[in-house]
């Protein structure tokens, strides 16, 4: 499906591909793209054959590469379900012309409808400024849209790490790793996107005018805060892991002093039992019967007495 968006004497007219062979300024997004869509735009706007290729799979890396009637741009960014680590990867193609911007994706962001309903509400501001504005705007909605998974990202960790020290289950370790493996999933993604949003903050590229750079800038600065939540975030999941494994080692140490005070209890029982069970003339009589059961009693309660004495109960 293909929508444009074209800047035409001082408002914005919305339509499709009839528009695109008409003078001004346009945004042209295309959704769910085919062979025969891309072909049809690449003949028009002389896109090169190699970006043309790179839409049609997506599974590229986040780029920036320079061809001589555009810059071909590579984003990415993540949506979550119900579950922080049910992470749906959003990747976003860009051709940036003169006067022109192609965006091209597979699944639609809700920040990319806000993008769409800004330049409606506010064509000059907006499109009226340049496509290099447009692609601003959307790269900003796709890094912004991050934020709050981190955040996310971070009360889950934190509700995990109080859960832990009040009573540590098995279950919290498989949580543990699926955190861990959704911020490698994020880092991979996030951290060569910088990169990208680096170079399009600098002066030089002819697409770009030098007022949308310091926007970019605000983008790089947006998605240094990622990478340093991120990374803050990791840190933390290894030292929840550690308060996981201490604990279960406390425990089990726990267990371990109370079945050898139990032991130690029992110990000097069976050797009074066997003591005074042997069958000699010697041991028998009330005398001996009392002072068997005095001191099957009293050895306990010193024993128990000198474990509090020393602290260990």
């Amino acid at each position: 499906m293909i929508q444009v968006c074209l800047w035409e004497d001082g408002r914005v007219v919305l339509g499709a591909e009839e528009l695109l062979d008409r003078p001004g300024p346009k945004w042209i997004d295309v959704l769910e793209p085919d062979a025969e869509v891309l072909a049809r735009l690449a003949d028009r706007f002389q896109l090169h054959r190699l970006a043309v290729e790179d839409c049609l799979h997506l599974d590229q890396r986040p780029k920036l590469e320079e061809y001589p009637h555009h810059q071909f741009i590579v984003l990415q960014g993540f949506t979550c379900g119900k579950e922080v680590t049910e992470l749906t990867l959003h990747e976003q193609h860009f051709f940036l012309g003169q006067d022109w911007l192609i965006s091209v994706h597979q699944l639609r962001l809700p920040s990319h409808d806000a993008v769409l309903r800004r330049v409606k509400d506010d064509p000059a501001g907006t499109l009226g400024r340049g496509v290099d504005v447009v692609l601003y705007l959307l790269a900003d909605g796709l890094v912004d849209a991050q934020f709050p998974i981190m955040d996310d990202f971070s009360d889950q960790l934190e509700d995990l790490e109080d859960a832990i020290f009040a009573e540590p289950d098995p279950a919290q370790l498989q949580r543990i790793f699926q955190l861990k493996r959704s911020l490698v999933t994020l880092r991979r993604v996030l951290s060569p996107q910088r990169d990208v949003v680096g170079m399009l903050s600098r002066r030089g590229i002819p697409q770009i005018h030098e007022k949308t750079t310091l926007y970019f800038r605000d983008v790089y600065d947006h998605l240094v805060r990622l990478y340093e939540q991120i990374d803050a975030s990791r840190d933390v999941v290894g030292n929840v892991m550690d308060g996981y494994l201490s604990m279960v080692a406390n425990r089990t140490n726990d267990i371990s002093k109370q079945l050898t005070i139990f032991a130690t209890l029992f110990l000097p029982l069976s050797f009074i039992v066997g003591f005074f069970g042997q069958n000699f003339d010697q041991l028998s009589g009330k005398g001996w019967y009392y002072a068997m059961w005095v001191t099957m009693l009293g050895f306990p309660v010193g024993l128990i007495g000198w474990f509090k004495y020393k602290k260990w109960i």
